[in-house]
């Protein structure tokens, strides 16, 4: 049985995966499916950030909770663990970066070492760090297959957008990736109305709501070399929500690259509020 298209082919179901938690859903469904397949798995938790439930779903032995920044004491859980693959799910609040911080003495020498401070950077010197152990990081798409977008009309119907604006929407999103500026926009007939920087999508399109523009569209997409190990794109019951609010009713995602959370019940939340969810390649 293939577990998922995403692993490597070194991969050994047999040895135990840490799973690294950030906040919300995507831990949840990743945990549960990473059971179901009969894996065995331990846990790096976060204070304030990984879901209680998934935390008391561990006992004692299998699980250990950090404060954001002590990343040497979560290499000697890795290894204490005797993890043969680590996956990062779940968003840690993007604030703690720069605030709140408890870095350890670990932390503080690889944050010396960036040229650059940004998420990208600082997730991908602590896969580093992890992958030095001897441990492969996995891909964060790993077991949620059947929770990725994929190409079409998911909602249902013909795609209720030009063409031509949604290939800008695109391009314009793919450019914005690309910069690390963020990684969704919100187009309306040729004209780009707001584009996700910090504040992350839902305030991207709240303020996109507030300047009423004829029929937008929402665009999320991926870095040309995004690394899945850490930066995976998602979209929720809660985008779904304020895309409602905003009257932005179609969202174009890229299609096997972005994790659709409860893919059924999003799809279905979408469709009753009169809201398309497209995926392009």
């Amino acid at each position: 049985m293939i577990l998922s298209r995403f692993l490597p082919d070194s991969f050994d179901a047999e040895k135990p995966v840490a799973l690294i938690a950030g906040k919300a859903m995507y831990p949840k469904l990743t945990l549960d499916a990473m059971r179901a397949a009969g894996i065995r798995v331990r846990l790096i938790g976060f204070e304030g950030e990984t879901r209680e439930d998934i935390i008391a779903s561990f006992s004692e032995n299998e699980r250990v909770i950090l404060k954001v920044g002590q990343l040497g004491r979560m290499l000697k859980a890795i290894a204490a663990f005797q993890a043969a693959a680590a996956i990062m799910v779940g968003q840690v609040t993007p604030g703690r970066l720069f605030k709140r911080l408890h870095p350890d003495g670990k932390a503080v020498l690889m944050m010396a070492r960036l040229k650059e401070r940004n998420a990208e950077t600082i997730f991908g010197a602590i896969a580093g760090e992890v992958e030095k152990l001897g441990v492969t990081m996995l891909d964060a798409r790993s077991f949620l297959d059947h929770h990725l977008a994929v190409e079409g009309a998911m909602t249902g119907g013909q795609l209720r957008a030009d063409p031509g604006t949604v290939e800008h929407g695109v391009t314009i999103a793919r450019e914005a990736a690309r910069l690390n500026i963020g990684q969704s926009v919100v187009v309306s007939r040729g004209t780009v109305i707001a584009v996700e920087a910090f504040e992350g999508t839902d305030e991207m399109l709240r303020r996109a709501g507030r300047l009423a523009a004829t029929r937008p569209i929402f665009v999320k997409a991926v870095k040309p070399k995004q690394d899945y190990r850490f930066d995976v794109p998602v979209f929720g019951a809660r985008t779904v929500e304020v895309m409602e609010e905003a009257d932005v009713r179609l969202a174009c995602l890229q299609a096997g690259s972005t994790i659709i959370l409860d893919k059924v019940g999003v799809v279905n939340q979408a469709r009753i509020a009169g809201i398309q969810i497209y995926g392009y390649r």
